[in-house]
């Protein structure tokens, strides 16, 4: 199983006459340790188009130094990556290798730069001798590393680079202000801060290596590193601003972008199990998707509709898990809120094991998904859409008109499925065309966030307002399933002779929710339906 590091750093210029200043006393260090010298031995490995190199990911076998091993750094901010380790091994562990590979697909790693490094380190400590960040003076040589097998013959020469650098990196997770006391000390004594992000790119730059992959010697579908395809996205929903101009097809690719771009970095998040990953990246299919649906007119349905059902697909093998998560909390929240002497029966332990149940199959076939190849050609057909999308003749048209529209489209379809809602008779039948109703809110809600950047404001607070409605079908939906999970742990405590008393009462507190949800609905869809809120977005 593979380790993995917060790595906080800064980097800095230097040559063979820099001289560290002293940097005790600055901020919490009391004393400099002289930690000796290493040499280290890199090998780092790309696409040939340098795919990996294009997102800031650095893949490396290192031998020595006290980390020696295999070595994956993805960024998180700038400044800060989670490198991910393996143990040496000839070829790239397959740990590390299945957390490239929505940047991957199915294209070969090959070496690429050789780095040898003569590091000279200092340790910075606090007044008890405890590490606080090191600092290394590197004195780097770089070049290109041996062709792979059978193309010898027409690669040129290695080409190779040398330089030297300081590199400050912060210890465990230690303050980050001491970094920038630090920089502002070698600052101070005409120290710069590094041009490169990384050793690798500067030896890619300075090989030779940058300039042949952006010249059209990459390994996409035209010769460019197909991840460019996605660069200029925003996070998460974010569409980015609008500009002057702007055509419909301008907005919603924008939009589709960023979807298509969450799902690309989330899926080595996804597989590493961190904290909301699962939910974010279900989120941004369902965003596309939504995207799809709503813009018929700006892009050719034709073509989106099979990759919306490949979506579909994907969001609904990543809600085995989130769904379970999200359950298992409402249902532990729920016990947590009984009286001690209303909990008959060891009620946790039951939940506590249908839950670890549930987890463990749900996350062993969500790895299957995402290592398996249905998933692989969804990843594809994104890229290739992204390349060459299907564009309609209305996406030429000026975006404030055309989005507008499309709102106003999905949001008539929200209104007819809340009213034949409220006007349902109580039972299973209202519930389903409640969850209905949701499913077009959050239709309504997703196309509104596409078009903010064409229509401004009026589409932030129209976003918002449907969102209001959609929490309050979500609260009404999430009881449903509540109380479907609760049978059945009230079903399972019998049968073990424990009964079901506390998961009955349980059971009523969220057919009263339930029922306090509906009863709020028509209000809030009331203020959201107001004539004056659909009158803004037309431009």
């Amino acid at each position: 199983m593979a380790d993995t590091v917060r790595e906080i750093e800064r980097k800095y210029e230097a040559d063979k006459t820099t001289q560290l200043p002293d940097l005790a006393g600055v901020d919490a260090i009391a004393t400099v340790a002289e930690a000796g010298t290493e040499d280290l031995d890199a090998v780092y490995y790309d696409t040939a188009g340098l795919c990996l190199a294009a997102e800031g990911i650095t893949l490396r076998r290192r031998t020595g130094g006290k980390d020696a091993g295999w070595h994956l750094k993805l960024p998180v901010a700038p400044g800060v990556r989670d490198e991910v380790r393996a143990s040496l091994s000839d070829t790239p562990p397959p740990e590390l290798t299945a957390l490239l590979r929505s940047r991957l697909l199915d294209r070969e790693l090959v070496p690429v730069v050789r780095l040898h490094t003569h590091r000279t380190v200092q340790v910075l400590q606090d007044a008890k001798g405890a590490p606080l960040a090191e600092i290394a003076v590197d004195a780097v040589r770089a070049r290109r590393a041996a062709a792979p097998a059978g193309r010898q013959k027409t690669k040129p020469a290695p080409a190779k680079a040398r330089w030297h650098e300081i590199e400050v990196e912060l210890a465990g997770d230690g303050d980050p202000g001491l970094l920038d006391a630090v920089g502002r000390k070698l600052t101070a004594a005409g120290v710069r801060p590094a041009s490169a992000a990384s050793k690798l790119a500067r030896a890619l730059a300075e090989t030779g290596l940058r300039h042949e992959a952006s010249a059209g010697h990459g390994d996409g579908p035209d010769g460019r590193p197909a991840e460019r395809a996605t660069k200029g996205a925003g996070k998460g929903g974010a569409a980015g601003a609008g500009k002057p101009g702007d055509t419909a097809g301008d907005v919603v690719l924008r939009y589709a972008r960023v979807q298509v771009r969450a799902i690309i970095e989330l899926d080595p998040a996804v597989r590493r199990d961190l904290p909301d990953s699962v939910h974010r990246m279900r989120v941004a299919t369902r965003r596309l998707r939504s995207a799809f649906r709503s813009y018929t007119k700006v892009l050719d349905r034709a073509v989106t509709l099979p990759i919306g059902t490949e979506l579909k697909w994907l969001a609904a093998e990543l809600g085995v898990e989130r769904d379970r998560e999200v359950l298992t909390e409402r249902l532990r929240s729920g016990l947590a809120g009984v009286p001690r002497e209303l909990r008959l029966g060891p009620v946790d332990a039951r939940l506590r094991i249908w839950s670890e149940r549930r987890r463990a199959g749900a996350r062993d076939r969500l790895l299957d998904v995402l290592d398996g190849p249905r998933y692989l050609s969804l990843l594809k057909t994104l890229y290739a859409f992204l390349e060459e999308p299907p564009l309609r003749k209305a996406a030429g048209r000026p975006a404030p008109e055309v989005v507008a529209s499309a709102v106003l489209k999905d949001y008539r379809r929200l209104a007819r499925r809340t009213d034949a809602a409220l006007a349902a008779p109580a039972g299973q039948g209202r519930d389903e065309a409640l969850h209905g109703a949701r499913k077009a809110a959050k239709r309504t809600r997703y196309a509104a966030e596409a078009a903010r950047p064409a229509l401004g404001r009026p589409a932030k607070k129209f976003a918002k307002r449907t969102k209001r409605v959609q929490q309050v079908l979500g609260d009404h939906q999430d009881s449903v399933v509540a109380r479907g999970a609760l049978r059945e742990l009230a079903t399972q405590a019998q049968q073990a002779g424990e009964g079901g008393f506390t998961f009955g009462l349980l059971h009523g507190r969220e057919e009263a929710l339930a029922a306090d949800r509906e009863r709020a609905l028509p209000d809030v869809w009331r203020k959201a339906s107001r004539r004056k809120h659909r009158a803004a977005l037309r431009p």
